[in-house]
């Protein structure tokens, strides 16, 4: 693979060259195969099981459209050469006749004249070409035009233009007739949405075909306004996606374990009992009780708290030591100076490379450390840029608030006291980025936090008084979430850690899988079956232990595994598959609450409030599907060292649901409803 023999290296980079894996510079997705497939990526062209890029430029899409437009041309000269064998024989067959051979009855023209010479064999002027380029690069432009102007007269907010179904719609458009008119208010609001809706209903059929071999996690998400209003949203999870139910609005019970107990079990016994596997909420005192009343009632399932906020815990815990508290303060300052003036922040950019000290989309733990990282990262950056000639010579560099600026960025106590809170923090910032999100991240809890522990214990070279002070701020929110063994479990089931000498597999997590193994076994020979079953995986035999299953420890997802090594022990595998295919957190949904305000307004009707729930419903679903299908529906195995916390983390992402909802239409469609029910 020869990198500058091809354009398209400019918008990708070579992650792992035995393997022919590069990485997209826009949406960060990595690809095997070279930059052959990139192309199709880039492109936006769907081939076989390559995923689009929603964030490439359209003018870097174009581009590599036309090397690809470009490549086939020249792969097929077929044409070419059959035009040019005719004009050999034409030439022939003139230059053996001594002159231009006249047709077979020797007229063409209009009332028998004879047919010119120049008329018979006119070619296509060579500038005949670029004269079609220009009209249909004015077609386009005048197509983009509209769209922007569409995009600036309703206000929508132009990340929509990042969303996958924005270039399908344009796809779409394009496959109809020229007389082809956009849907009407009114059909947006009845038809289409009722057609959408059955869709999406088609789609939870289906994954509900998959949680009888997966099975699957209801996620309880709360959200409180602090006051009176208080909002819970049930969605369901497994491997292969996650589908929206309903929210419910909880304000009068908020602090009521038994009623919170009859919602979730409500949902429990709509997705059916054999199905779920785990239940997430939070840690408060009251979803706690509903989880334990929750499994004495229902033996076979597990609840757990959201890993995600325990983490988050962990950070917000660590973050109040007084030098840590003080650190980040500090950076916050400096971060906020920089970003108060456009030309100091454009500055900034030119030095650091493009970087950024802002993370305004995670939570404030989160991206506190972040930022201090990124100061640490850029700290000779940020020093030449205060001391450079185009800075010294600027206005701001003669305000007072800068010298403290400069004054700080030169005390080393404020950078060896950043770069010991960066160190701290970063394995807690990886496993956090492995949880928060709606990938199986259950087989690799016990592995992050083991690797925390070691990372904090190695930085402070074993001394006993530095590390066990955040130890036991790791140990004490990890008791939360050990409560329930199917951590445990999912870390015994993971063939990479399992079969990793490396790693103490101790009493906890051996007996976190009998426990587990226990529940999971709805009658007497299931439990016998595992107890034959167990002593095979723990030796690796039969299929287990083979050349393909030993690399696949490693290079497969844990569920993947499973699914294709432990078929001589059935029982055992059916229990692996349904645990690792779990989540573990359920903060990276991310929903903006305010979506759900128009469902719990008691001032609407009854015919209004059943048509906000169905857009409430087909909007949730929606973006839920575009996340699923943005992972091109696979589970890949977690690496830590790979983990890049620097990175787009899934929370921050562009799709999240929008603020508002418009609901004007339900209010015509209601008028024009009752319009016709008083005609009768």
């Amino acid at each position: 693979m020869v990198r500058g023999r091809d354009a398209c290296w400019e918008h990708c980079a070579l992650v792992d060259a035995t393997r022919q894996k590069v990485r997209c510079n826009y949406c960060q997705r990595d690809f095997s195969g070279g930059v052959y497939r990139m192309k199709f990526h880039l492109a936006q062209i769907k081939n076989k099981d390559i995923v689009i890029c929603p964030q490439v430029p359209n003018e870097v899409r174009d581009h590599i459209r036309s090397i690809l437009n470009t490549a086939k041309k020249q792969k097929n000269p077929k044409k070419e050469k059959l035009d040019q064998a005719a004009n050999g024989q034409e030439s022939s067959s003139s230059s053996a006749s001594g002159g231009i051979r006249p047709p077979r009855d020797g007229f063409s023209g209009q009332n028998g004249s004879p047919c010119p010479p120049s008329i018979m064999f006119a070619r296509r002027s060579p500038s005949s070409q670029p004269a079609v380029d220009d009209v249909q690069k004015q077609k386009q432009d005048h197509a983009d035009k509209k769209i922007a102007e569409f995009f600036y007269h309703n206000a929508i907010p132009f990340s929509v233009a990042k969303s996958l179904y924005y270039q399908e719609m344009v796809d779409a458009i394009i496959q109809c007739e020229p007389e082809y008119k956009a849907p009407c208010t009114e059909k947006l609001g009845t038809n289409l949405l009722e057609k959408v809706k059955i869709d999406i209903n088609d789609g939870y059929k289906r994954l509900r075909d998959e949680w009888k071999e997966t099975g699957c996690t209801i996620l309880c998400d709360c959200w409180s306004d602090g006051r009176t209003k208080c909002l819970v949203v049930f969605s369901v999870a497994c491997a292969k996606g996650t589908a929206f139910l309903r929210s419910v609005d909880v304000s009068d019970h908020a602090d009521d374990p038994h009623y919170l107990f009859g919602l979730l079990e409500s949902v429990v016994l709509e997705i059916g009992v054999k199905n779920v596997v785990q239940v997430i909420t939070d840690s408060s005192a009251s979803y706690t009780y509903v989880g334990r009343l929750i499994m004495d009632k229902y033996p076979s399932m597990f609840w757990s708290p959201c890993a995600s906020h325990c983490i988050n815990k962990m950070l917000e815990d660590f973050s109040k030591h007084d030098w840590v508290s003080d650190v980040l303060k500090e950076g916050n300052v400096i971060a906020k100076y920089i970003y108060s003036n456009d030309w100091i922040l454009d500055m900034m950019r030119k030095f650091s490379g493009g970087g950024e000290f802002v993370r305004p989309r995670i939570t404030k733990f989160v991206a506190n450390f972040l930022s201090l990282r990124a100061l640490v990262i850029q700290e000779d950056n940020l020093k030449q840029m205060f001391s450079h000639a185009e800075w010294m010579s600027s206005i701001y560099s003669r305000h007072p608030e800068v010298q403290a600026i400069k004054s700080l960025l030169c005390v080393e106590r404020f950078w060896r006291s950043a770069r010991e809170a960066v160190m701290v923090s970063e394995p807690l910032l990886k496993l956090l980025r492995i949880v928060d999100g709606d990938i199986p991240a259950m087989a690799y809890m016990y592995e992050g936090v083991e690797r925390a522990k070691m990372s904090v214990k190695a930085f402070y070279k074993d001394v006993n008084g530095k590390y066990m002070p955040i130890w036991d701020i790791i140990d004490r929110r990890w008791s939360m979430l050990v409560q329930s063994p199917v951590h445990a479990a999912a870390a015994f089931l993971n063939p990479s850690i399992f079969y990793n000498p490396s790693f103490k597999m101790d009493s906890r997590i051996r007996n976190g899988f009998q426990e587990a193994m226990t529940k999971m076994s709805y009658e007497d020979k299931d439990k016998v079956e595992i107890t034959k079953e167990h002593p095979i995986y723990i030796n690796a035999q039969g299929a287990l232990g083979t050349e393909f299953a030993i690399k696949g420890r490693t290079l497969n997802a844990p569920a993947d595994w499973w699914m294709a090594y432990g078929y001589e022990i059935p029982t055992l595998q059916r229990a692996a598959i349904r645990i690792l295919s779990q989540p573990s957190s359920l903060h990276w949904c991310r929903w903006n609450w305010s979506t759900f305000d128009g469902v719990h307004d008691n001032k609407r009707e009854n015919l209004e409030l059943d048509k906000f729930n169905d857009l409430v419903y087909v909007h949730c679903n929606l973006w839920l599907r575009a996340i699923t299908r943005s992972k091109d529906g696979k589970c890949r195995p977690i690496n830590f060292d790979e983990i890049d916390v620097a990175a787009e983390w899934p929370t921050e992402a562009e799709a999240a649901p929008c603020m508002h909802l418009d609901d004007s239409w339900l209010h015509n469609s209601t008028l024009e409803s009752r319009g016709w029910l008083d005609t009768f």
